[in-house]
């Protein structure tokens, strides 16, 4: 019977034979410095070997100079130093709720439309500042009041609803992706999806499709980001073309998806080429928006080449990209990302103190993503493995953003 290779495997594979020609060793030489047979490596790299042990990832990642946190962030061992946080149970929680079940067996009760959709936009301003915890405590209350609604609402009202509930599902969807809560982020961009259908609303479907391929992201099913984002964004075409700016900044939105999925694995001209792809729509565009909750713009992609960069190994030109974007003008979740990719270079440039200054940075601008991002927390842990266990700035930062070696 042949043996089937997970999608996480094959990942793992291509990062180690991307690093190992990347420092210019065959297989044969690489093999010999672990002290291991080339069939051994050349399995790994296949994706069809697993290794669960802690110290051979370790040996890889030493061998290759590269922090185990980059070569292996998805694996069991190294994700384990990740940390549940309340909020992701709570919006979890929530999800699994029988609220339409429990509204379509009840009596129908009035609702204040206007209200629902200033919670909704509320929820978005929360998403967008990474204050998770208000933000679960929200939707706690606010998806079993939309659901109520839907059966209760009527004429326009309904469609503010619905519009109501898919922002709502939308903004959970991507806290819940953001804490790596997959399968409930799934969850809540299929009903997001679901609701913008029923409200006739493409642009709000296409957005769905965004937040699907940033669920897919986090479950490294790269296959999946890429059919998600290349169908919605050749559905997006017509309006693209008769000049709609918003089906062009989710077009653009979607391709930074594409350009982020190839980097991943290691396809640097696909991933380069996609990135291009949405500049372009950045260009037409000219200014920063936030179209859909997805803050597109020139800068957004200057945010994504950083990302990229950092992704295929070239730190150098993520510091390059990264000093030209002012995110100023970006949401607190934004601006805390850019910095983390910019602690992520200087990780592969072994520059501790620049690390800790950028993730310090991070965490004034939004303290709950830094402190439960799997990047960082994965980042954090290697270090405090490292040669630098004892350096008090990086003993310092870990006690800020509570993280325990």
């Amino acid at each position: 019977m042949t043996a089937v290779v997970s999608e996480d495997r094959k990942a793992f594979g291509r990062r180690v034979a991307f690093y190992r020609k990347k420092r210019g060793y065959s297989q044969t030489e690489f093999a010999a410095l672990l002290d291991r047979s080339e069939t051994w490596l050349s399995q790994v790299e296949r994706g069809v070997r697993r290794i669960d042990r802690m110290s051979v990832l370790e040996r890889l990642a030493e061998r290759l100079d590269v922090p185990l946190v980059e070569l292996a962030p998805d694996t069991p061992v190294v994700s384990a130093a990740n940390q549940r946080p309340a909020a992701s149970n709570t919006l979890s929680l929530a999800l699994a709720s029988s609220d339409a079940l429990r509204a379509a067996l009840t009596t129908a009760e009035p609702v204040d439309v206007d209200q629902l959709g200033a919670e909704a936009a509320q929820a978005w301003d929360f998403a967008h500042d990474s204050r998770y915890d208000e933000l679960a405590a929200l939707l706690t209350d606010l998806i079993p009041d939309l659901e109520r609604a839907a059966r209760s609402a009527s004429g326009s009202d309904l469609r503010r609803v619905f519009v109501a509930r898919a922002k709502v599902y939308h903004a959970a969807a991507a806290v819940l992706a953001k804490l790596g809560e997959t399968g409930p982020a799934w969850v809540a961009a299929d009903r997001a999806i679901s609701s913008a259908e029923r409200a006739d609303a493409p642009l709000l479907m296409a957005e769905g499709a965004f937040r699907l391929a940033i669920v897919f992201q986090g479950a490294r099913r790269f296959d999946l980001v890429k059919r998600t984002a290349q169908t919605a964004a050749q559905a997006l075409e017509r309006l693209v073309s008769v000049g709609e700016l918003e089906a062009v900044a989710l077009r653009g939105a979607l391709y930074l998806q594409l350009a982020v999925a190839s980097a991943r694995m290691n396809d640097g001209d696909e991933a380069y080429a996609s990135l291009e792809e949405a500049r372009r729509a950045a260009v037409t565009l000219g200014v920063d928006r936030n179209d859909y909750d997805t803050e597109f713009g020139p800068t957004n992609v200057l945010l994504h080449e950083v990302a990229v960069a950092v992704e295929l190994g070239d730190a150098g030109r993520a510091l390059r990209a990264a000093a030209k974007a002012d995110p100023s003008q970006l949401s607190p979740e934004r601006h805390a990302r850019l910095l983390i990719d910019v602690a992520r270079a200087h990780v592969q440039r072994r520059q501790l103190g620049d690390v800790i200054d950028a993730l310090n940075q991070a965490a004034d601008v939004a303290p709950q993503q830094v402190e439960t991002h799997g990047l960082v927390r994965g980042l954090m842990a290697d270090l405090l493995r490292g040669d630098h266990a004892d350096d008090p700035d990086l003993r310092r930062l870990a006690k800020r953003i509570k993280i325990t070696s």
